[in-house]
């Protein structure tokens, strides 16, 4: 008999929110307390929240190439040596 599937989870109200969310996840499964069904939930939502900020991440890029004029430039002291 198949389980009614539950409404999917709402995206993060914000990138951060995703990143804290993503971190509390993989510490809760690192810890080894979780049972594999929760194991296996926590691993769906960290897939999703992980494509989420991908997205976000992709988009601010794309906004810096139109900001810059498709053309990256390294940050001032980024390759300097320590």
């Amino acid at each position: 008999m198949a389980k009614a599937s539950s409404p999917a989870p709402a995206a993060p109200p914000s990138f951060e929110a995703a990143l804290t969310e993503l971190e509390g996840m993989v510490t809760s499964m690192e810890g080894g307390q979780l049972t594999l069904e929760a194991s296996l939930a926590a691993y769906k939502r960290g897939a999703e929240l992980l494509k989420y900020c991908r997205s976000v991440l992709d988009d601010a890029q794309q906004q810096i190439r139109i900001l810059e004029g498709d053309t990256l430039r390294d940050f001032p002291g980024a390759d300097d040596a320590e």
